[in-house]
């Protein structure tokens, strides 16, 4: 990094310092159902006899439904700026999730509440809160990523553990309200203090960064190899990985160990996530993005592989919640930081709203693969097997994407370099 860009990075961390902070207590919103579900399948199990499949399918349900809003909010994110979507995506959000604690027991009602969680995920997705970090940040950008990311550690740490206590102290039905309800008193406070692109100026501001001008067109975009290399890597990653986090307890709990002792070993990916994030975001500011990319979805094989040959040993088990940590620590921000960096952030929201979907795909899917491969064997071994071998294909994905092209790099933002 050159004299100048240091030059840069400390002015846009001065200015705009609290901006990722608040976008990432934003972003930790749109995975509240994603990270606390896992905590939720033995009481559900328990009172209502659903299979693990059965339960995952309100994932599934939320994630495709989520899916059909992503180019929709990008675009309305390009035309009115985050600050307002995500205003009103936490609210929606946090309501959504406490609805869930209204379920009959009939699958139907199950699936409309999912569908309602899905509603409320809509102006939650990573594309609001990364369209006005990346209107800020330029020079520091993959940092300031990583942080705005990290709301998904924040909430891969915190949700088993707040969830496990609520329900066992006060039931499931009651940590449902909980949660929703204590997110939206904290976070949107801050956001409506904190949270402000370059997209929300007031009229009084007339001077507008660059890069929140300049890219490719949605046309182009979607003409670019380099977004179908990222829509598979995008796609296999939230399948696999999302489904093993979201099983994680249950995996856990089946080889032995207490619900609240493998609530804290889950803890860990969230834990290990901010390190995997900010680690991913010094890395992307330094070294070429495809290459960091590449190795970091490399690193769940060895997981996957400590599972499947040490399942029952707590060490190999915390090992694999910090390598997963690792992982989900630097998937969205190599895949934001990417499409930055090949397609400029004159529609970025758009664009970046095509690679949503299919990270929702993945996650709408995934869990319930997981679930139903345990159901049909009664372990979640060949699900292992599957996400290292579908890691490996992410990875390859991500390293023939090779260094943004020249005309590229002008179009994407008027400071920033190739990637290499």
């Amino acid at each position: 990094m050159s004299e100048d860009t240091n030059r840069s990075a400390v002015t846009e961390w001065r200015r705009f310092g609290l901006l990722p902070l608040a976008a990432a207590l934003g972003y930790a919103t749109s995975v509240l159902h994603v990270y606390s579900l896992g905590a939720f399948i033995g009481p559900l199990q328990h009172e209502f006899g659903w299979s693990r499949a059965q339960i995952s399918a309100g994932l599934t349900i939320a994630a495709l439904i989520s899916a059909i809003g992503c180019i929709p909010v990008g675009m309305l994110v390009d035309r009115i700026g985050p600050r307002r979507v995500g205003l009103i995506g936490v609210v929606a959000m946090s309501a959504a999730l406490a609805c869930a604690s209204t379920a009959t027991g009939t699958p139907g009602n199950w699936l409309a509440l999912w569908g309602v969680i899905a509603v409320g995920t809509f102006f939650v997705q990573a594309t609001v809160w990364t369209s006005a970090v990346a209107s800020r940040f330029e020079a520091s950008r993959g940092l300031a990523f990583a942080i705005t990311l990290s709301g998904a550690s924040l909430a891969a740490t915190l949700y088993p553990i707040l969830a496990t206590w609520l329900i066992g102290s006060y039931g499931w039905r009651t940590a449902y309200v909980s949660m929703g309800g204590l997110w939206v008193v904290l976070v949107f406070p801050i956001l409506f203090f904190l949270f402000r692109g370059a997209h929300d100026r007031g009229k009084e501001q007339s001077a507008v960064a660059p890069a929140a001008l300049t890219g490719v067109s949605f046309a182009a975009g979607l003409r670019s190899a380099a977004l179908y290399k990222l829509l598979m890597a995008a796609g296999l990653f939230s399948f696999t990985v999302i489904g093993v986090a979201v099983h994680f307890v249950p995996i856990l709990t089946d080889s032995g160990a207490t619900p609240l002792s493998a609530a804290g070993i889950a803890s860990l990916v969230g834990v290990f996530s901010i390190v995997g994030r900010l680690g991913t975001g010094f890395l992307l500011d330094r070294y070429p993005g495809h290459i960091v990319g590449a190795l970091a979805f490399l690193i769940p094989i060895v997981a996957c592989a400590l599972l499947l040959t040490d399942g029952a040993n707590p060490v190999g088990q915390a090992a694999a919640a910090a390598i997963f940590g690792l992982t989900l620590g630097s998937e969205v921000d190599v895949i934001a930081y990417l499409a930055a960096k090949h397609f400029g952030l004159k529609n970025f929201g758009a664009l970046y709203g095509v690679l949503q979907m299919a990270l929702a795909g993945g996650t709408a899917f995934g869990p319930l693969a997981a679930g139903a491969v345990f159901d049909r064997y009664q372990s979640y071994s060949l699900f292992l097997v599957l996400t290292a071998a579908l890691m490996a294909a992410s990875a390859i994905a991500l390293f023939t994407l090779g260094p943004v092209r020249p005309a590229a790099a002008t179009l994407g933002s008027s400071g920033a370099a190739a990637d290499a």
